[in-house]
């Protein structure tokens, strides 16, 4: 990925532990690396396809010194989170966020907190079989648009299906959709879990009826085992109803422990 780079950016601020910090402040210097694609930008010589730096720089001085923070921890989180969701057009940045002649009474020049945060795809599914299944799926799929730390790019043609996991019940309405993210994918699970629990959703039966189910199928290429969560979902491939609705958005997508596409899997499970 392309780069627009800042570096030793001064801004005045009120940051830190000690009372003095925040009422008399320092200077701070920040380094800025922006990643986004400046093909189009380089080709036209215009702006407009680019990212202008003087903007950055101006924004993040305005940023730093309009609010207060303990942490230079918090300064650097937060202000990524703020140019990622203003500027849509960078897709990651680093930051490093010096604090220089930090108070720690130690003969110390400069401290500094550097972290990169980057926008992740995520794949989505969607399903209710209990009341206004549609309106459940709506309203979860509108909740996420209108989150400010996911943006909705695609959203499949729900399609309806038979009960998955032998229970007695309902069909299901099914989807999947699209989303980048800021979220960590355990900050999505929960948010997921939110929106399911704000739906009313009670877990009494495995596999039984639900006014809102959000499942995580996808996040990056990431492979990941924890207690709370398994990606890829653990079951993808055995279910018609998760590869369908996804094989209409993304058909090429590959599973990254399968290293099949979703249309192979999906010809694969229907034999």
């Amino acid at each position: 990925m392309d780069k627009i780079i800042i570096k030793d950016l001064v801004v005045f601020a009120k940051h830190g532990v000690f009372p003095e910090e925040n009422k008399l402040g320092q200077k701070f210097l920040v380094n800025l690396t922006l990643e986004c694609d400046l093909r189009q930008a380089g080709l036209s010589d215009e702006l407009e396809y680019s990212v202008s730096y003087a903007d950055i720089a101006k924004e993040t001085t305005a940023f730093l010194t309009e609010n207060t923070f303990k942490l230079i921890e918090t300064c650097a989180e937060k202000l990524a989170r703020h140019l990622l969701i203003m500027y849509p057009a960078i897709k990651a940045l680093e930051i490093d966020l010096q604090k220089p002649w930090a108070p720690i009474g130690l003969d110390v020049g400069n401290v500094m907190v550097s972290l990169k945060r980057s926008w992740h795809q995520a794949y989505i599914a969607l399903g209710s079989n209990m009341g206004a299944k549609e309106k459940y799926l709506n309203d979860a799929v509108q909740i996420l648009s209108n989150h400010p730390d996911c943006r909705v790019l695609k959203i499949s043609p729900f399609i309806t299906t038979t009960p998955y996991g032998g229970v007695e019940q309902d069909d299901f309405l099914n989807g999947v959709l699209l989303m980048e993210t800021l979220l960590t994918p355990l900050e999505l699970l929960d948010l997921l879990q939110t929106l399911e629990r704000e739906a009313k959703r009670e877990r009494k039966v495995h596999w039984g009826p639900r006014t809102l189910d959000l499942d995580i199928l996808f996040y990056d290429d990431l492979v990941l085992s924890e207690e709370r969560l398994v990606i890829p979902h653990p079951d993808l491939a055995n279910r018609s109803f998760v590869l369908e609705p996804m094989s209409a958005i993304a058909p090429y997508f590959v599973h990254p422990r399968l290293k099949l596409t979703i249309q192979e899997l999906l010809k694969q499970l229907q034999g």
